[in-house]
């Protein structure tokens, strides 16, 4: 394991020490807690958002609290949940009158802690907690029967906080700021490929296996399993196989918008990631799918994983103005 690091059981804390040093005027901590984010750029009378999850996924989670997306964030260890206790402490900093809408990724510990937190925050605090859980990946099985959505979440989530921020950037109160969360996770859907393993700090060896000429189609962003594994393919042949999965899942019709998300998982150069936005946008040319916006670059990494991830959402009026909307924060800015 060759890492930039010291010692393993202060990765974690020691890149938050950095993270705060470098953007002061924009991010600080609460309850005593590195882990609990919140923006210094509070506002009052806006519903709150927050969101949370392991780290090793930079610049998710945290990445994207600032001016018109989120107000907090908890984060756990490397790919570990953080407790119900930090995600109170999160809520109580950031809520200002409106009310607070959690978003986070379709995964059993955070869904555990974040529902444990808000029945905190209610029943304690008296703060009114609403919950949107984003769940997009299409190589995870959709819910059965109209049942309760089972797909990982991943890069697509960005989006989620994108729509969402601007929609309480904008006065929103906390019902319309939680039905255009549920209306951006319910439109964007996410594929990914991996070409090699990562290695959590303290475990000190990778995750997994993956042979020199092989990719993992589908993958997780932590390594759950995908739908398939083979021999290395040409780029465009790579692209052609998400792009269609993820138009499979969901309708587009000709005409119809959408915007376009390359995710680097942490080892991919912005090389390669450009050749997979070119194709990506022949593809949708020759369907007459008009791409609004295309965002290139790392949203939502696996530490040093090599591999990317594509993903789409489906817009409309509605999505296309928050989307637009300008947003400030440490990792991500928009005009």
């Amino acid at each position: 394991m060759k890492k930039l690091m010291n010692d393993a059981e202060n990765y974690v804390n020691e890149m938050l020490e950095g993270i705060y040093l470098t953007h002061p005027d924009q991010l600080t901590f609460t309850g005593d807690d590195l882990r609990c984010l919140v923006t210094t750029q509070k506002t009052e009378g806006k519903v709150g958002i927050a969101t949370g999850g392991g780290s090793g996924h930079l610049p998710l989670f945290l990445g994207y609290v600032g001016r018109g997306m989120l107000d907090g964030c908890c984060v756990g260890d490397v790919f570990q949940s953080p407790s119900a206790n930090q995600m109170l402490e999160v809520t109580k900093q950031i809520d200002s009158g409106a009310g607070v809408l959690y978003i986070y990724g379709n995964y059993n510990g955070d869904i555990f802690n974040f529902d444990m937190a808000a029945e905190m925050a209610d029943m304690e605090e008296g703060i009114r907690v609403e919950q949107v859980v984003a769940g997009e990946d299409v190589a995870s099985p959709p819910a059965k029967d109209g049942g309760k959505n089972t797909r990982r979440g991943v890069a697509g989530i960005f989006f989620v906080y994108k729509c969402t921020g601007a929609a309480a950037a904008s006065g929103k109160d906390l019902s319309q700021v939680k039905r255009i969360a549920e209306k951006a996770a319910s439109n964007v859907r996410t594929m990914g490929v991996a070409l090699t393993p990562c290695t959590v700090p303290r475990v000190g060896h990778p995750g997994f296996e993956i042979a020199e000429d092989e990719m993992e189609v589908g993958m997780g962003i932590h390594g759950e399993p995908g739908i398939r594994r083979g021999k290395m393919e040409s780029a465009d042949q790579i692209t052609e196989e998400m792009v269609d999965k993820i138009l499979k899942d969901i309708s587009y019709e000709p005409g119809d918008e959408t915007a376009v998300l390359i995710n680097g998982l942490g080892a991919t150069p912005l090389d390669e990631q450009y050749i997979v936005a070119r194709k990506v946008h022949q593809i949708l040319k020759e369907k007459n799918i008009r791409v609004h916006r295309c965002y290139v670059g790392e949203y939502v990494t696996s530490i040093e994983m090599a591999g990317l991830s594509i993903s789409l959402l489906k817009l409309d009026e509605e999505l296309k103005g928050y989307l637009d909307a300008p947003a400030d924060t440490p990792f991500f800015k928009q005009v």
